[in-house]
């Protein structure tokens, strides 16, 4: 293995034994946890900001990776065994948006409902005030929701199904690449997680307002998050040609070498959304905490 064959940004041209593929699986997984995309980021974000502390900001980071990364290992055996178009189809991707979204919205529905679900014929939900304090999420969203962001699909995706994989030239070996894709991910994932719950601590609320900020502005980022990315995936249903609508950046970094609709739900559809969840979450917790600067 000559790690100067290392070639992240099109590794056909290296020449792949299994040791310079797992490499290069590791630094695309890094690279990956790093640059903004809609698999990723939007969905740690909030979970990060909801723990309100560098601590748990990491856990967030953790756990969502640690799903992320056997889903990846899972897909990548598939891969190995001819699954490729499957996986990577443009109405696959889209479907993926549904799922991700319509579990998304749901998380943001049990914190700003305290943590109530409708029952079947009365919801409990809506009984209580709407100035109820939001609740804390079960700390297993993370695990459920890396799992399933895991099955949407980009450019790092396609480079460890239809090229990584296959470099291990054995079916015992093929679940190595997202393995180790999602560990690159993992690491820079804990990072990330890690300053949003920092940042999230260092707004000059105390501490009562700061925890009612994290979850109301987790709630409402999810919610509108959700019914963003499940807008976007019915129309992708029904048109698969947005997939390949993008725009060409000329940065040979994959997720910014091409600007397409991952970018418009995690910058023109998500932030804006986040802005406005964060600006109103500590409005409202002013009012309700007056001792809060």
């Amino acid at each position: 293995m000559a790690i100067a064959d290392l070639n992240l940004w099109d590794p056909r041209l290296a020449s792949l034994g299994v040791g310079l593929a797992l490499v290069t699986a590791f630094f695309l997984g890094m690279v990956h946890g790093i640059t903004p995309d809609e698999h990723t980021w939007p969905i740690t974000f909030n979970y990060a900001i909801g723990s309100y502390s560098i601590r748990g900001g990491f856990r967030a980071g953790l756990l969502f990776s640690a799903a992320f990364t056997l889903q990846r290992a899972i897909a990548s055996e598939l891969a190995y065994f001819a699954m490729t178009d499957f996986l990577v189809g443009a109405r696959w991707n889209f479907a993926v948006y549904i799922v991700v979204g319509l579990v998304m919205a749901a998380s943001g529905y049990y914190i700003l409902r305290k943590g109530r679900v409708p029952h079947l014929f009365h919801s409990h939900a809506l009984d209580h005030e709407p100035s109820v304090e939001p609740a804390a999420l079960p700390r297993y969203m993370p695990l459920v929701h890396g799992f399933l962001a895991g099955w949407g699909t980009g450019a790092f995706a396609i480079i460890v199904y239809t090229v990584l994989a296959p470099a291990t030239r054995s079916p015992y070996l093929a679940f190595l690449p997202g393995l180790l894709f999602g560990l690159g991910t993992m690491v820079t994932q804990m990072l990330i997680g890690s300053l949003f719950g920092g940042w999230m601590a260092r707004r000059k609320l105390d501490g009562r307002a700061r925890v009612y900020v994290a979850r109301k502005m987790a709630g409402r980022t999810l919610s509108g998050g959700g019914m963003t990315f499940m807008i976007v995936g019915a129309l992708g249903l029904m048109a698969p040609e947005l997939a390949s609508m993008s725009w060409t950046t000329g940065l040979h970094i994959h997720n910014l070498a091409h600007l397409g609709v991952g970018l418009f739900l995690v910058v023109i559809m998500l932030v804006p959304i986040a802005g406005y969840a964060f600006w109103k979450s500590v409005r409202e917790a002013r009012e309700r905490f007056p001792a809060a600067p």
